[in-house]
Protein backbone atom coordinates (compact mmCIF):
# COMPACT_ATOMS: atom_id res chain seq x y z
CA UNK A 1 0.00 0.00 0.00
CA UNK A 2 3.19 2.17 0.83
CA UNK A 3 3.99 1.64 -2.49
CA UNK A 4 1.50 2.54 -4.46
CA UNK A 5 1.04 5.49 -2.24
CA UNK A 6 4.12 6.31 -3.60
CA UNK A 7 3.69 6.20 -7.28
CA UNK A 8 0.60 7.74 -7.18
CA UNK A 9 2.21 10.68 -5.44
CA UNK A 10 5.04 10.69 -8.02
CA UNK A 11 2.49 10.41 -10.72
CA UNK A 12 0.72 13.66 -9.56
CA UNK A 13 4.44 15.26 -8.54
CA UNK A 14 4.82 14.60 -12.81
CA UNK A 15 1.45 16.05 -13.37
CA UNK A 16 2.36 18.98 -11.40
CA UNK A 17 5.70 19.92 -12.69
CA UNK A 18 3.93 19.80 -16.64
CA UNK A 19 1.30 22.08 -14.97
CA UNK A 20 3.27 24.90 -13.68
CA UNK A 21 5.45 25.16 -16.12
CA UNK A 22 2.80 25.17 -19.10
CA UNK A 23 1.03 28.13 -16.97
CA UNK A 24 3.99 30.36 -16.16
CA UNK A 25 5.17 29.67 -20.27
CA UNK A 26 1.71 31.15 -21.04
CA UNK A 27 1.73 33.57 -18.76
CA UNK A 28 5.37 34.79 -19.86
CA UNK A 29 3.97 34.89 -23.37
CA UNK A 30 1.28 37.45 -22.89
CA UNK A 31 2.94 39.96 -20.59
CA UNK A 32 6.14 40.18 -23.09
CA UNK A 33 3.25 40.45 -26.21
CA UNK A 34 2.10 43.56 -24.05
CA UNK A 35 4.92 44.99 -23.16
CA UNK A 36 5.80 44.81 -27.10
CA UNK A 37 2.89 46.17 -28.30
CA UNK A 38 2.61 48.87 -25.68
CA UNK A 39 5.85 49.44 -23.65
CA UNK A 40 6.32 49.89 -20.43
CA UNK A 41 5.96 50.60 -17.41
CA UNK A 42 5.19 47.76 -15.62
CA UNK A 43 4.10 46.44 -12.11
CA UNK A 44 5.30 43.29 -11.27
CA UNK A 45 2.96 42.28 -7.82
CA UNK A 46 4.83 39.79 -5.70
CA UNK A 47 8.04 40.82 -7.09
CA UNK A 48 10.32 38.99 -4.72
CA UNK A 49 13.63 40.15 -5.38
CA UNK A 50 13.17 40.92 -9.05
CA UNK A 51 13.72 38.38 -11.00
CA UNK A 52 11.18 39.15 -13.68
CA UNK A 53 12.75 42.47 -14.41
CA UNK A 54 16.31 40.16 -15.78
CA UNK A 55 13.53 37.86 -17.86
CA UNK A 56 12.01 41.00 -19.31
CA UNK A 57 14.82 42.35 -19.81
CA UNK A 58 16.79 39.40 -21.65
CA UNK A 59 13.51 39.34 -23.85
CA UNK A 60 13.05 43.06 -24.63
CA UNK A 61 15.70 45.08 -23.40
CA UNK A 62 13.48 46.64 -20.57
CA UNK A 63 15.12 49.45 -18.64
CA UNK A 64 15.26 49.62 -15.35
CA UNK A 65 13.00 52.67 -14.87
CA UNK A 66 10.24 50.87 -16.88
CA UNK A 67 10.14 48.14 -14.08
CA UNK A 68 8.55 48.40 -10.62
CA UNK A 69 7.60 45.81 -8.37
CA UNK A 70 6.06 45.49 -4.63
CA UNK A 71 6.74 42.61 -2.55
CA UNK A 72 5.88 42.38 1.47
CA UNK A 73 8.83 39.99 2.17
CA UNK A 74 11.54 42.81 3.68
CA UNK A 75 14.77 40.16 2.74
CA UNK A 76 13.54 39.80 -1.00
CA UNK A 77 13.06 43.55 -0.61
CA UNK A 78 16.43 44.56 0.10
CA UNK A 79 18.14 42.14 -2.52
CA UNK A 80 15.94 43.94 -5.21
CA UNK A 81 17.39 46.97 -3.70
CA UNK A 82 20.75 45.67 -4.26
CA UNK A 83 20.07 45.18 -7.35
CA UNK A 84 18.74 48.74 -8.25
CA UNK A 85 15.70 47.35 -8.34
CA UNK A 86 12.51 49.67 -8.05
CA UNK A 87 10.86 47.42 -5.63
CA UNK A 88 8.97 48.47 -3.00
CA UNK A 89 7.71 46.89 0.88
CA UNK A 90 4.28 46.94 0.73
CA UNK A 91 0.87 44.71 1.33
CA UNK A 92 -0.80 43.86 -1.58
CA UNK A 93 -4.48 43.60 0.44
CA UNK A 94 -4.33 47.20 0.59
CA UNK A 95 -4.51 50.12 -1.78
CA UNK A 96 -1.32 49.88 -4.39
CA UNK A 97 0.99 52.92 -3.70
CA UNK A 98 0.46 54.29 -7.45
CA UNK A 99 -1.96 56.93 -9.35
CA UNK A 100 -4.66 56.06 -11.56
CA UNK A 101 -3.34 55.39 -15.05
CA UNK A 102 0.06 54.48 -14.15
CA UNK A 103 0.95 50.63 -15.97
CA UNK A 104 0.47 49.58 -19.50
CA UNK A 105 0.61 45.94 -17.76
CA UNK A 106 0.43 44.65 -14.47
CA UNK A 107 1.01 41.14 -13.48
CA UNK A 108 0.51 38.68 -10.50
CA UNK A 109 1.93 35.51 -10.53
CA UNK A 110 0.71 33.10 -7.79
CA UNK A 111 -0.11 35.97 -5.62
CA UNK A 112 -3.85 35.96 -5.98
CA UNK A 113 -4.71 33.39 -4.05
CA UNK A 114 -2.20 34.37 -0.82
CA UNK A 115 -4.35 37.62 -0.71
CA UNK A 116 -7.49 37.87 1.97
CA UNK A 117 -8.21 41.32 -0.27
CA UNK A 118 -8.34 39.55 -3.28
CA UNK A 119 -11.22 41.10 -5.10
CA UNK A 120 -9.60 44.75 -3.47
CA UNK A 121 -6.65 44.18 -5.25
CA UNK A 122 -8.01 43.58 -8.93
CA UNK A 123 -10.00 46.54 -8.39
CA UNK A 124 -7.11 48.43 -7.38
CA UNK A 125 -4.63 47.00 -10.71
CA UNK A 126 -7.55 47.60 -12.89
CA UNK A 127 -7.44 51.59 -11.23
CA UNK A 128 -3.83 51.77 -11.21
CA UNK A 129 -3.52 50.32 -15.04
CA UNK A 130 -3.60 52.93 -18.13
CA UNK A 131 -6.49 52.91 -20.53
CA UNK A 132 -6.00 50.21 -22.65
CA UNK A 133 -3.16 48.32 -20.72
CA UNK A 134 -3.52 44.29 -19.00
CA UNK A 135 -3.45 42.65 -16.22
CA UNK A 136 -2.21 39.39 -16.30
CA UNK A 137 -3.10 37.18 -13.72
CA UNK A 138 -1.86 33.24 -12.71
CA UNK A 139 -3.18 31.68 -9.99
CA UNK A 140 -4.95 28.08 -8.53
CA UNK A 141 -8.67 27.19 -9.52
CA UNK A 142 -10.38 26.01 -6.50
CA UNK A 143 -12.83 23.87 -9.11
CA UNK A 144 -11.01 21.02 -10.09
CA UNK A 145 -12.09 17.32 -10.20
CA UNK A 146 -8.98 17.04 -7.90
CA UNK A 147 -10.42 19.16 -4.85
CA UNK A 148 -14.16 17.69 -5.17
CA UNK A 149 -12.36 14.30 -4.75
CA UNK A 150 -10.27 15.26 -1.44
CA UNK A 151 -13.41 16.71 -0.05
CA UNK A 152 -15.31 13.85 -0.68
CA UNK A 153 -12.49 11.84 0.92
CA UNK A 154 -12.90 14.52 4.25
CA UNK A 155 -9.56 15.91 3.48
CA UNK A 156 -8.58 19.66 2.95
CA UNK A 157 -8.39 20.66 -0.35
CA UNK A 158 -4.73 20.81 -1.43
CA UNK A 159 -4.87 24.14 -3.09
CA UNK A 160 -6.52 26.26 -0.09
CA UNK A 161 -7.45 27.77 1.65
CA UNK A 162 -4.86 26.64 4.11
CA UNK A 163 -5.41 26.98 8.53
CA UNK A 164 -2.50 28.44 10.04
CA UNK A 165 -0.60 25.40 10.94
CA UNK A 166 2.49 23.87 9.71
CA UNK A 167 1.61 20.39 11.65
CA UNK A 168 -1.97 20.29 10.47
CA UNK A 169 -1.07 20.88 6.70
CA UNK A 170 1.49 18.44 6.65
CA UNK A 171 -1.12 16.01 7.74
CA UNK A 172 -3.95 16.99 6.00
CA UNK A 173 -2.98 16.63 2.23
CA UNK A 174 -2.92 13.47 0.73
CA UNK A 175 -0.19 14.40 -1.71
CA UNK A 176 2.10 16.83 -1.75
CA UNK A 177 2.99 17.53 -5.57
CA UNK A 178 4.98 20.93 -5.07
CA UNK A 179 8.73 20.71 -5.29
CA UNK A 180 10.60 19.53 -2.11
CA UNK A 181 12.69 22.44 -1.26
CA UNK A 182 9.26 24.13 -1.07
CA UNK A 183 8.04 23.76 2.84
CA UNK A 184 4.86 25.29 4.93
CA UNK A 185 5.49 28.22 6.23
CA UNK A 186 2.09 29.34 7.43
CA UNK A 187 3.28 30.25 11.28
CA UNK A 188 5.53 33.08 9.68
CA UNK A 189 4.71 36.75 10.41
CA UNK A 190 4.78 36.91 6.30
CA UNK A 191 4.07 33.22 5.15
CA UNK A 192 4.68 33.08 1.52
CA UNK A 193 2.72 29.78 0.94
CA UNK A 194 -0.34 29.84 2.24
CA UNK A 195 -3.44 30.36 0.71
CA UNK A 196 -6.07 32.13 1.50
CA UNK A 197 -8.82 32.81 -0.87
CA UNK A 198 -8.76 30.41 -4.09
CA UNK A 199 -11.41 31.44 -7.11
CA UNK A 200 -13.31 29.33 -9.55
CA UNK A 201 -12.49 29.86 -13.01
CA UNK A 202 -15.85 31.01 -14.04
CA UNK A 203 -15.96 33.41 -10.91
CA UNK A 204 -12.80 35.14 -11.47
CA UNK A 205 -13.52 35.59 -14.99
CA UNK A 206 -16.91 36.65 -14.10
CA UNK A 207 -15.70 39.41 -11.21
CA UNK A 208 -13.05 40.72 -13.93
CA UNK A 209 -16.25 41.35 -16.31
CA UNK A 210 -17.88 42.87 -13.44
CA UNK A 211 -15.10 45.43 -13.20
CA UNK A 212 -15.55 46.51 -16.50
CA UNK A 213 -12.18 44.98 -17.51
CA UNK A 214 -12.82 44.20 -22.14
CA UNK A 215 -11.52 41.27 -23.81
CA UNK A 216 -11.14 38.50 -20.33
CA UNK A 217 -9.40 35.61 -21.61
CA UNK A 218 -8.89 32.20 -19.65
CA UNK A 219 -6.76 29.27 -20.04
CA UNK A 220 -6.23 26.36 -17.67
CA UNK A 221 -3.51 24.02 -17.30
CA UNK A 222 -3.60 20.75 -15.62
CA UNK A 223 -7.21 18.43 -15.72
CA UNK A 224 -6.22 16.06 -12.80
CA UNK A 225 -5.89 12.91 -13.12
CA UNK A 226 -5.51 12.64 -16.87
CA UNK A 227 -2.00 12.14 -17.88
CA UNK A 228 0.39 14.86 -19.46
CA UNK A 229 0.47 13.61 -23.28
CA UNK A 230 -3.77 14.26 -22.74
CA UNK A 231 -3.31 17.21 -21.31
CA UNK A 232 -3.47 19.81 -24.05
CA UNK A 233 -6.18 18.26 -25.34
CA UNK A 234 -8.34 18.41 -22.38
CA UNK A 235 -7.07 21.35 -21.71
CA UNK A 236 -9.16 23.26 -24.64
CA UNK A 237 -12.21 21.03 -23.90
CA UNK A 238 -12.59 22.18 -20.08
CA UNK A 239 -10.52 24.96 -18.89
CA UNK A 240 -12.97 25.16 -15.95
CA UNK A 241 -11.70 23.04 -14.39
CA UNK A 242 -7.61 22.79 -14.27
CA UNK A 243 -5.29 22.98 -11.64
CA UNK A 244 -4.09 26.22 -12.59
CA UNK A 245 -5.27 29.23 -14.36
CA UNK A 246 -4.24 32.37 -16.14
CA UNK A 247 -6.56 35.20 -17.18
CA UNK A 248 -5.43 38.43 -18.95
CA UNK A 249 -7.83 41.14 -19.28
CA UNK A 250 -7.62 44.86 -20.68
CA UNK A 251 -8.54 47.96 -19.12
Amino acid sequence: MRLGKIVLAGYFKSLYQRTMTEAYAQASREIISTLKELGGPCLDCGADSGGWFERLAAELNLERSQYYGLEWNGDAVAIARQKQLNVQHANLNQKLPFEADSFNCIFALSVLEHLLNGCQFLREAKRALKPGGKLVILTPNISTYFTAALILAGRMPSSGPHPDSDLFNQTQEIFKVSPEELQWDTETDTPVHRHLVVFSFLALKKYLNLLGFSNVTGYGFGLYPLPNFLQPIAEKIDPYHCHQMVFVAQK
